[in-house]
């Protein structure tokens, strides 16, 4: 039985979805449009989270083999987007750990940020509740993403796709396959670390 067929299942239907179901049903050539309308969004995610350009451009290749090999399992109970996000996350996540570019060992969070700002989600000061990009002009941009970079990668990551792709907490829950509170305390810790890496910039306790 087919998700599509499935009467206890629920389809979600987008943007990509009449792409995606052609595809699936033989119109193999349409793929291409699905490459042409994300390959850019995907190879600037790759630069955020793999740094290097070479990297990038094969988290982009590998994201679309594996999409391509595996688009028929597809279920259709989430966006086409959050899938592709979630193969590109994972791509990004094995590529780190075996590139000659990777950094060494991270600290963990708790090490980097006073352990009394690591409160509830709640207590985040109003700059924080904001897509950070939008904070910034673009002489402060190159500062935020090395703090960014910086950041542990379980952090980082929820970082990049709530507050730089704008993934919405559920969204984002779903592509990294965590609670959604799970995502919030992460975005609240990273977000303070953040904060306290750009502090300095804004002259003021930010």
């Amino acid at each position: 039985m087919t998700a599509e067929s499935d009467p206890n299942r629920k389809t979600v239907l987008d943007d990509d979805t009449e792409l995606v179901q052609a595809i699936n049903a033989g119109d193999t050539q349409r793929f291409q449009e699905l490459v042409q309308r994300y390959e850019q969004k995907l190879y600037t995610f790759g630069r955020r989270m793999c740094r290097n350009e070479s990297d990038a451009e094969d988290l982009v290749q590998d994201t679309f083999l594996n999409v391509y090999r595996y688009l028929k399992d597809f279920r259709y109970e989430t966006r086409f987007k959050n899938w592709l996000y979630r193969v590109a996350a994972n791509t990004a996540l094995k590529k780190r750990r075996r590139s000659k570019f990777a950094p060494e060992p991270e600290l963990p969070l708790e090490e980097l940020v006073e352990r009394e700002d690591l409160a509830a989600p709640g207590e985040v000061p109003e700059w924080a509740r904001m897509p950070l990009e939008q904070l910034l002009n673009e002489e402060l941009l190159g500062i935020l993403h090395q703090a960014i970079w910086s950041l542990p990668e379980k952090y980082r990551i929820v970082v990049i796709l709530r507050d730089i792709e704008e993934f919405s907490t559920e969204d984002t829950a779903q592509i990294l396959n965590l609670s959604p509170a799970n995502v919030k305390v992460r975005l609240h810790r990273a977000r303070l670390f953040l904060r306290d890496k750009l502090k300095g910039y804004f002259g003021h306790d930010v």
